[in-house]
């Protein structure tokens, strides 16, 4: 399996399981340097990330989830996504490039139709893909998610999904449809 394929099998599946609907926001971290079998920030490649991207958005377009890429460390791990996930985001002024953001941040920066980038955001969801550590950019409480596809390339994956805070005690009752 290739790449994309790869990629939209596990957007598609990491979706279904974490209950994604139109409107939630999926965060993305990748390594394109681990997909392609070098260490992480070695080896950045903006033709991977372009497949990966078209993996992601295959996935989420049709569901009307939107898509944040988390950029690089020399970025502070910023986001990029679409203004319309985040209308009255606070925004910051970076621009992504290939080794100062991230190639998928890049790629996803260029193709979005109003892209903007944030310092934060916190999302339903999302996949690191390389050991690019998403955690700082979910909401509370994570849950991790195991898929069917364990890699991307040659980079390893590890899913979460996001559920409410469990509050009140002994007495309390949930909700068993947001669990």
């Amino acid at each position: 399996m290739d790449i994309r394929s790869q990629t939209y099998t596990a957007i598609c599946e990491l979706c279904e399981v974490a209950k994604l609907k139109s409107g939630d926001i999926l965060v993305v971290g990748c390594s394109t340097s681990e997909v392609v079998g070098s260490k992480i920030g070695t080896n950045s490649d903006p033709d991977t990330a372009g497949e990966i991207y078209r993996g992601i958005m295959d996935a989420l377009e049709p569901k009307g989830i939107y898509l944040a890429v988390q950029c690089c460390e020399h970025l502070n791990r910023a986001i990029v996504t679409e203004k319309a996930a985040v209308p009255y985001g606070e925004y910051v002024n970076a621009v992504p490039q290939k080794k100062a953001g991230g190639s998928l941040a890049t790629v996803a920066y260029n193709s979005f139709k109003e892209p903007c980038v944030l310092e934060e955001i916190k999302a339903d969801a999302g996949i690191d893909i390389g050991g690019t550590l998403i955690g700082m950019h979910l909401k509370k409480v994570a849950v991790p998610i195991r898929l069917s596809v364990k890699k991307i390339g040659e980079a390893n994956i590890l899913c979460a999904r996001v559920r409410p805070k469990f509050i009140g005690g002994v007495r309390a009752v949930y909700n068993e449809d947001l669990l």
